[in-house]
């Protein structure tokens, strides 16, 4: 079975921190992620980059609008994703304890979501 994690933070908790607290906090993750990827299972592991650049496109009234992203009214947005491959749930959960966002960053209001993918078409 594969599964979608979905990396959260809150960006407001997150623009708190000094350039000093940011770096000391985001230098923990490379480790993490090493140890993540080392079990075999991550298929795809991302950060989502920059909410500046982030885009949500809608219909409305038959056509396609764009505006900034991602949603206003969200007090914490998704940063980083990954896609593994466990033979259990039990699985996917000790793979997914592994990734920064579940051990870093609770002044930020990092976290983790997991969700299990019925169907998955690798590209």
């Amino acid at each position: 079975m594969h599964y979608v994690g979905l990396a959260y933070f809150t960006p407001d908790r997150f623009a708190e921190l000094s350039p000093e607290e940011v770096k000391a906090l985001v230098s923990q993750c490379p480790p993490l992620d090493a140890r993540m990827r080392a079990t075999g299972k991550v298929r795809v592991s991302a950060s989502l980059g920059d909410l500046d650049t982030w885009r949500t496109l809608r219909p409305r009234n038959g056509a396609t609008h764009v505006s900034d992203g991602p949603y206003a009214e969200a007090k914490e947005v998704v940063g980083g994703l990954f896609i593994i491959e466990a033979d259990t749930h039990e699985e996917a959960l000790r793979i997914s304890a592994m990734h920064p966002a579940a051990n870093l960053g609770e002044d930020v209001g990092w976290a983790v979501e997991l969700i299990p993918l019925p169907f998955y078409l690798p590209g």
